[in-house]
């Protein structure tokens, strides 16, 4: 399996795709200035105390309060609120976690009203991020995560990822963290760290400690809501999960942050550097991959996948539905609806392990598969669907199909459903349903293409179509961007972009930066 990362980065936004085969298989996107992400830590304030849901609601600075549970304390609360009192002090002494003597740990069924009051500071990380109309959902139990390893800071335990099968590779590095790790610094060994050396985890041991350290001194006498420790970025945080041998290239179309990028894989796996290239193709990167395609019909509320079988897809407050249906498929081997249902249901399978991760959809996902009668078809269905789900990092649980024929899948949810809008508003009429005449469309570019130049004196510039529309304006040997060219501005770029509507367009100036020219016309 070959695998690719492709990130396209704007003034607003930046966006990962991951590829597998050339298949896009997961799509993140996040505001340039995105906050209260899962793994931020804050300094907050607690608001109120619910004794009837055992959970209290905490000030962090979002909209929305928090929501912390008491099960969600972690075993070290009380340690943790002993030493913040002793930093919120101001003696520089007592930030040495070291020294500090745990107290006993909390009982399981215990009241948060015991251990908690209104106005009290407390430090609480990100769990999941806000999801509606919901705040986002909070932790005491902090943690600093590598590549290799986890921090978990009032701890002293030592835990190694179930995923490492070898006893012997296990017990190795239990025994090797135990005889680097700072007292009351505990730490969970990730699978990626099987066969490390030493030298490698007690580096990066020593850099999750440190950036504890660093931002502990940001509490000295200060007042909550405050932001103590914000996460790496979305794309590094990815980096840092999947990163592995498989991975063949990473494009990133931005300069600077290809030069980060370019740093933290030099840092992490520095024999793979040399996957890390700078995209300067005239095309969208995502058109460049052909990534911009498959999130157009990939995302839409109907998935087909295979011989016109699809899925629908619908999302609701408390879960997501998913019906399966063969489509054509139903006309093709007519004498064995049997095969036909089990077969189509594997390729559902499939897709719908793909889309589940290709959305991030999380909680509780029920799947209506095309009722099969015999009894090993639905044993191999549901064995199908465990396998094809392994290679998900997220969280799940799946239950074999109900005699309904009903599959019920749970996964862990920590970041809203990704919901792209596939249906395009008319760029022509923008939905009042009048439109000028599409035959004058190149004529209303050139009257724009004349107030850029000859009244806004703007030489330098880039103009994006749709496809199809640069493909008539750039047919012939003396076509009409050449004459626009010749006419107007020798420095004019004419580019596709797929991302676009039929007849719709944007001008961008020389650093790439889009601007307006009286873009919506009056329609009379």
């Amino acid at each position: 399996m070959i695998s690719e990362i492709i990130v396209d980065v704007t003034p607003k936004e930046v966006s990962i795709a991951v590829l597998e085969n050339k298949i896009l298989v997961e799509f993140q996107r996040e505001t340039r200035n995105e906050s209260y992400a899962v793994g931020d830590i804050y300094f907050g304030k607690v608001k109120k105390i619910l004794p009837g849901l055992n959970a209290a609601f905490i000030d962090v600075g979002y909209k929305k309060e928090g929501f912390l549970h008491y099960q969600d304390l972690g075993p070290n609360f009380n340690t943790l609120q002993k030493y913040l009192k002793r930093v919120l002090s101001g003696d520089k002494k007592s930030t040495q976690l070291s020294k500090l003597s745990l107290l006993p740990e909390l009982p399981k069924d215990g009241k948060i009203a015991d251990v908690l009051a209104s106005g009290e500071e407390v430090l609480v990380q990100i769990a999941k991020e806000p999801i509606s109309t919901k705040g986002p959902r909070l932790t005491t139990e902090l943690s600093f995560a590598g590549r290799y390893l986890v921090l978990m800071p009032f701890s002293d335990k030592v835990s190694v990822s179930s995923k490492i099968k070898s006893s012997e590779e296990r017990a190795r590095l239990r025994q090797l963290i135990q005889s680097v790790k700072t007292r009351n610094f505990g730490v969970i060994v990730r699978t990626s760290s099987e066969g490390k050396r030493v030298a490698e985890l007690d580096h990066e041991l020593r850099i999750l400690q440190k950036r504890f350290d660093d931002n502990i001194i940001k509490l000295f006498k200060t007042k909550a809501p405050l932001l103590f420790y914000e996460e790496t970025s979305r794309m590094v945080a990815l980096l840092r999960d999947v990163l592995n041998s498989t991975f063949e290239h990473i494009y990133i179309n931005n300069e600077d942050v290809y030069k980060n990028i370019l740093d933290y894989v030099s840092l992490i796996a520095p024999e793979q550097k040399g996957i890390v290239k700078h995209y300067t193709g005239e095309l969208p990167v995502f058109d460049h991959f052909a990534v911009t395609k498959q999130i157009k019909s990939s995302l839409a509320r109907t998935v087909t996948f295979k011989n016109g079988a699809y899925l629908i897809i619908e999302h609701t407050e408390a879960m997501h539905v998913i019906d399966v249906n063969s489509g054509n498929r139903s006309t093709k081997n007519g004498n064995e609806p049997e095969a036909t249902s089990y077969n189509v249901n594997l390729a559902a399978a499939d897709e719908l392990a793909r889309q589940l991760r290709l959305r991030d959809m999380g909680g509780i996902i029920v799947v209506d598969f095309i009722d099969m009668t015999d009894a090993s078809n639905r044993q191999k269905l549901y064995e199908h669907m465990a396998a094809v789900m392994s290679r998900d990092r997220a969280r799940h649980n799946i239950l074999p199909l109900s005699k309904f024929g009903l599959m019920q899948i749970t996964r862990q949810r920590v970041r809203p459903v990704l919901d792209i809008e596939t249906l395009e508003t008319c760029p022509t009429c923008f939905g009042s349903g009048h439109a000028r005449p599409s035959i004058l469309f190149t004529d209303m570019l050139e009257e724009k293409l004349d107030t850029l130049t000859n009244n806004l004196h703007v030489k330098n510039f880039i103009l994006r179509l749709h496809p199809y529309v640069y493909a008539y304006v750039s047919k012939g040997f003396v076509s009409m961007l050449s004459r626009w060219k010749w006419k107007y501005s020798r420095n004019l770029k004419v580019i596709p972009d797929q991302s676009l509507g039929f007849l719709e367009y944007k001008f961008y100036d020389a650093d790439n930066n889009e601007f307006e020219v009286n873009e919506k016309v009056e329609i009379k």
